[in-house]
């Protein structure tokens, strides 16, 4: 990526405060910036922020002497491999779809003879108003790409689609539009995340902690390097990653039925926090209090879907479990690799405070092979390292 280059639009909303670090990361993969700032965008981060990051000059004022002696808005408009749009408003959205060219921001995306990748943002109800999604269609028309926009809480208060995707996410558009590495393309994979519940009766459950952080991460990055993503995931309150195909499941046996029903798959990635046991029986009224003090609630075995998975006659070519322990994890984990049939065993130990449910894990890959250590990291680096390690593994 060393040679290839992104004029970044910064349109005006909150979630242009996620430009700062999207700028950072395409940096960080060797991708040179260079910014235009709009008037509204400029309320909510500053040129001198997005300058530093960037490291480049950010443009701003269509009829700057200056700007325009140095580099013309035409010269500015076909100066990269591709135009990024984040936040796309619905303001850039509709002067765009409409040919309109009141400002630097418009009247670049105007004059571009490049690929346009938009990452909308807006409230719920502007992304669905009918204008919007007549832009969109148009836009779409015209050959302009989109990354989101992801549902869920809002700044002002509502719930819905209108949340600008991740950095992360759409730093991987953005190099599968300049033309990124994708190992995986074309490979099929399952991943399971988050906690499974278990009914007792229709308002208990037994469960765990699991947030489901690292399994989405992991559908993320197998996703970001071209791979067909079937996500499995228990309750959990995160949104589905882009380009994700999310199937939501409650208990064990829903969660190995929605399973299998994506095989075949070339990998299976097992994050969830599956529950070894559930009621043996589900009362269909709530279990009142008693005199007779608590009722005995016999458990019966769940499912073993990594085994299952595992020993399948569809059997994934890679097979990769979890096993979160809180004491003698390495031990633990070569006895589950052991008993389970599968490739690898992801351990970590979440005795370390903040790991299970936090934005951290320390991990160990046991393998036929040996142990490979890995220092505490964010879950989403943890992903995209186990992401490429899978990679590697299938091009074997």
């Amino acid at each position: 990526m060393a040679d290839k280059r992104v004029l970044f639009i910064v349109g005006g909303g909150i979630a242009a405060y996620k430009a700062l670090e999207l700028t950072r990361l395409l940096r960080k993969a060797g991708v040179g910036v260079r910014p235009i700032l709009t008037a509204a965008g400029a309320q909510f981060v500053t040129p001198l922020s997005l300058s530093a990051l960037a490291e480049d000059k950010v443009y701003s004022e269509l009829f700057s002497l200056t700007d325009e002696a140095e580099m013309g808005h035409i010269e500015l408009s076909r100066s990269a491999d591709l135009v990024v749009v984040a936040p796309a408003t619905a303001d850039l959205m509709a002067k765009a779809a409409n040919g309109l060219a009141g400002d630097l921001a418009s009247t670049a995306l105007l004059a571009t003879d490049k690929p346009v990748l938009m990452a909308p943002a807006m409230n719920v109800r502007m992304w669905e108003h009918p204008a919007t999604q007549r832009n969109l269609a148009q836009l779409k028309a015209d050959g302009i790409r989109f990354v989101g926009p992801d549902e869920g809480a809002m700044a002002c208060g509502e719930y819905g689609p209108g949340r600008m995707a991740e950095p992360a996410a759409i730093l991987d558009a953005v190099l599968e539009a300049l033309g990124g590495a994708r190992p995986l393309a074309g490979r099929r994979a399952i991943v399971t995340a988050g906690p499974t519940a278990e009914p007792i009766d229709p308002v208990r459950l037994i469960t765990n902690r699991s947030s489901g952080k690292q399994g989405y991460a992991i559908a993320a990055a197998l996703a970001a390097l071209g791979a067909e993503v079937t996500l499995v995931s228990g309750p959990t309150a995160l949104p589905a990653p882009s380009g994700v195909k999310r199937v939501e499941v409650e208990t064990a046996r829903q969660m190995l039925a929605a399973c299998e029903a994506a095989l075949p798959a070339d990998v299976a990635v097992c994050v969830a926090a599956v529950a070894d046991w559930r009621p043996e029986a589900e009362g269909d009224r709530k279990i009142k209090k008693g005199p007779e003090g608590p009722p005995p609630i016999r458990l019966v075995e769940n499912p073993d879907i990594l085994a299952t998975l595992s020993k399948s006659d569809r059997r994934p070519r890679l097979v990769v479990g979890f096993a979160a322990e809180t004491n003698d994890v390495e031990q633990h984990a070569q006895a589950k690799l052991a008993r389970k049939g599968c490739d690898w065993i992801v351990a970590n130990d979440v005795s370390i405070a903040g790991t299970m449910g936090g934005d951290d894990n320390a991990i160990a890959i046991v393998t036929g092979g040996g142990i490979e250590r890995w220092d505490r990291l964010p879950k989403g680096e943890v992903a995209r390292r186990l992401a490429e390690r899978m990679a590697e593994e299938l091009s074997k």
